[in-house]
């Protein structure tokens, strides 16, 4: 049997386009799981900050923030948003912009490299997008990222020790460090087998088509 497929996924769990990108990719793994060889597949998930310079606690709402840091005018950021979250909405998920507290998340990807020591990365994942984009969470705050650790059933007091030591600070900034490696600058990115670079929230059937072609390459290899 061939060895699991390796998609290595950069993200911001503030950037909407990476849920949907998530959402599509798992949309693509379940449409190969009936096949008579099911692709078989690790994920893990990198860290990518989309604007590191972001404080904590925002004083505005999303309007604000997308209308200062792209330089539009609100009308547009209105559109834009519209755009997003009706293609959200096809992906099955329901953003909630008005409530959206926007925050930084460098702390939010400290907690995804404590969960994923503790083997609980997607839970972890999930739970931080989900937060932010449908629920109105705060995600910037350690007490926040306590309560929604604890949700997905990591050890309070670990999580909170982990954080205020800034314990996996380096790995978030090494994870940084290979996105500039690879030149990426924006996410979504899924590096597939560490050879095949998809970029965006690609539709369901795209992540479909590329899995089953690794899978049938590495395959073929493992036969020769």
């Amino acid at each position: 049997m061939s060895e699991p497929i390796s998609i290595d996924i950069w993200s911001d769990i503030a950037c909407p386009w990476c849920y949907i990108g998530k959402r599509n990719l798992e949309a693509g793994l379940a449409a190969t799981a009936d096949d008579e060889d099911a692709p078989q597949v690790n994920i893990t998930f990198h860290s990518f900050e989309l604007s590191p310079d972001t404080p904590v606690d925002f004083d505005g709402d999303e309007l604000d923030f997308l209308a200062g840091h792209k330089g539009m005018a609100r009308e547009q950021v209105e559109q834009m948003l519209s755009h997003v979250t009706n293609v959200a909405a096809g992906a099955g998920l329901q953003y909630r912009f008005d409530l959206l507290q926007h925050t930084n998340t460098v702390k939010a990807h400290e907690l995804l490299h404590f969960a994923k020591a503790k083997g609980r990365q997607h839970e972890m994942e999930e739970r931080l997008m989900a937060a932010y984009f449908t629920e109105g969470r705060h995600v910037g705050r350690i007490d926040d990222l306590v309560a929604l650790a604890e949700e997905v059933g990591l050890d309070a007091g670990e999580v909170r020790s982990a954080l205020e030591s800034a314990e996996y600070l380096p790995a978030v900034r090494a994870d940084q460090e290979q996105a500039r490696a690879y030149g990426i600058n924006g996410v979504p990115f899924f590096v597939i087998d560490g050879q095949y670079g998809v970029s965006g929230a690609q539709p369901p059937a795209a992540f479909e088509n590329v899995i089953r072609d690794v899978w049938s390459q590495k395959n073929a290899a493992a036969a020769e």
